[in-house]
């Protein structure tokens, strides 16, 4: 291999690179994938929604038997914002 194979290889090997770390950066960014389901099975505990306030913190609502919490999530630190939030109902009557 010569030279300019060499340069050429490592130059796309950190374009790749750079598209992957821009990408998880976007996601990180603007919240992609942060939504999870509520617990599949009709377990008593599961996850509602999560919503990003910055970079580094997140909000994330948790449902336990049928009463939702309001939680702030941060790398040093979790808070609880509001607990004993009644779930909004559903409306078959439409």
């Amino acid at each position: 291999m010569d030279i300019i194979g060499i340069f050429r290889f490592l130059g796309a090997f950190a374009f790749v690179l750079a598209l992957i770390a821009g990408l998880s950066w976007l996601l990180r960014r603007y919240g992609m994938g942060m939504r999870a389901a509520t617990g599949i099975g009709g377990g008593r505990i599961g996850v509602v929604e999560f919503a990003p306030v910055d970079p580094k913190r997140r909000l994330a609502l948790i449902r336990r038997d049928g009463v939702e919490h309001l939680i702030l999530l941060s790398p040093t630190r979790e808070t609880v914002i509001e607990t004993g939030i009644q779930p909004p109902q559903d409306d078959n009557s439409k």
